[in-house]
C-alpha cells in the first residue's frame, strides 16, 4: 500500500525536522468526491470528531423534548471544551434536570484544559470533577438519553448498554455504513469508538449539513445539533481554541471539530460539503495546519477568515525565551 501524502512539515531553522504524512476527502451528500489525497477508505477512530453524530441519539429517543435540552445543552454535547465555569454550568444544569450530578458521568475527572480554569479551580483549593473533563457535556446527553429509554444510568459507557447501542445506531445511519465489532476501541472518555472509512464519515457531514439521505426526524435533529455547535461555538471548544475561533470567524458557514490522535472532522453548510481529515502520526497541531490549509482552499474565506486560517496553516515555533526558531507549516496538497 503506498504511503499517504506529506500534508505538514516541521521547520527548524532552514532545514525539514518532521514530515506529517495523512489523508482528506472533501465529499457531499450523494457521496461526490470533490476534493481528496491519501487513502480514504483506510478505516480511522474518528474520536471525537463525530460527537455531533453521536448526539442524535437525544433526538432518537426523545430526551430532547422530554428533557427540554437547551441549545447550549445541544452545543455543549458536541464538544470537547476547556472545562472553563460556563461549560461546567451547563453540563451541571441538565443533569440537575435529570435528577443526577456529576457523580453519574463515567467519563472520569481531570484538569480543565484552560490555563485560567485550572489556576481558579487551584486557588479555591478544589479538585476537578468529572464535569471538567472535555466530554462532560457528551456524557450528560448520553445520561439524558438513558433516562428516557427508562433504562439504568449505570454502566452507559458499556459497548452492550442500550445508550451506546442507540448511538451506534445513529451513526451508522448518518454514515450509511455500519459499525463492525472487529474495530471498535475505547476512547479516552470510556464509550466505544468505532473505525470506518475516512469517506464515510466526510459523507456523514454532509448529509447532517444538508439532510439529504437521512430520515426526516434525522435531519432535523443534524440541523438543530449544527445550529447549536455554530451558535455557542464558545461551548464546543473554548478560549483561544481552534475550532471556536474557526466556527465564531466563519459565522455558522463551517462546522468544525477536531478529534484525538490527529483527527479534523467538519462541513461548509452553504455547499453542502463534509470532509474528514486525519493526520497519520497523530498529530494534533499538524492536522491543524492541514485542515486550515484544506479550509482556506475549499470555504472561500473572506480576508478576515483567511488571514485566521493562515495563521494555524502555517504555526511558529519559539524557543523557551519566546526567539521565533521554526514553524509547522501545511504543504502543497496532493489530489
Amino acid at each position: 500500500m503506498d504511503a499517504n501524502p506529506i500534508l505538514a512539515q516541521t521547520m527548524r531553522g532552514n532545514w525539514v525536522e518532521n514530515r506529517h504524512r495523512g489523508a482528506y476527502v472533501v465529499i457531499d451528500a450523494d457521496g461526490i468526491i470533490i476534493a481528496s489525497a491519501g487513502d480514504i477508505e483506510r478505516p480511522i477512530f474518528p474520536r471525537s470528531a463525530i460527537k455531533s453524530m453521536q448526539a442524535l441519539a437525544i433526538f432518537a429517543r426523545h430526551a430532547d423534548s422530554q428533557f427540554h435540552h437547551t441549545q447550549e445543552e445541544l452545543a455543549l454535547a458536541c464538544a470537547s471544551h476547556t472545562g472553563e465555569d460556563l461549560h461546567v454550568g451547563v453540563a451541571n444544569g441538565l443533569l440537575a434536570r435529570l435528577g443526577l450530578s456529576a457523580d453519574d458521568l463515567e467519563c472520569g475527572a481531570h484538569q480543565p484544559l484552560d490555563a485560567a480554569a485550572r489556576a481558579a479551580l487551584r486557588e479555591r483549593g478544589e479538585a476537578p470533577s468529572s464535569l471538567h473533563n472535555s466530554c462532560s457535556g457528551k456524557h450528560s446527553g448520553m445520561l439524558s438519553v438513558a433516562r428516557a429509554m427508562g433504562v439504568p444510568t449505570q454502566g452507559y459507557v458499556n459497548r452492550d448498554h442500550a445508550v451506546q447501542q442507540q448511538v451506534r445506531a445513529v451513526i451508522e445511519a448518518v454514515i450509511g455504513e455500519p459499525l463492525s465489532e472487529a474495530r471498535c476501541g475505547t476512547d479516552g472518555c470510556s464509550i466505544p469508538t468505532y473505525a470506518a472509512p475516512l469517506r464515510a464519515f466526510a459523507r456523514g457531514f454532509a448529509r447532517m449539513a444538508t439532510g439529504h439521505g437521512l430520515s426526516t426526524e434525522l435531519a432535523t435533529a443534524s440541523q438543530r445539533l449544527f445550529d447549536a455547535a455554530t451558535t455557542h461555538p464558545h461551548l464546543v471548544a473554548g478560549t483561544g481554541h481552534a475550532d471556536t475561533l474557526i466556527m465564531t470567524a466563519f459565522k455558522g458557514r463551517v462546522m468544525q471539530k477536531y478529534g484525538a490522535d490527529g483527527v479534523q472532522c467538519g462541513a461548509i453548510s452553504d455547499k453542502g460539503w463534509g470532509y474528514a481529515l486525519k493526520c497519520d502520526d497523530g498529530n494534533i497541531a499538524a492536522s491543524l495546519a492541514m485542515v486550515s490549509a484544506l479550509l482556506l482552499d475549499i470555504a472561500e474565506p473572506d480576508a478576515d477568515q483567511r488571514k485566521l486560517l493562515e495563521g494555524f496553516a502555517n504555526q511558529p515555533i519559539k524557543s523557551v525565551r519566546g526567539a521565533v526558531v521554526g514553524d509547522l507549516r501545511a504543504v502543497v496538497r496532493q489530489g
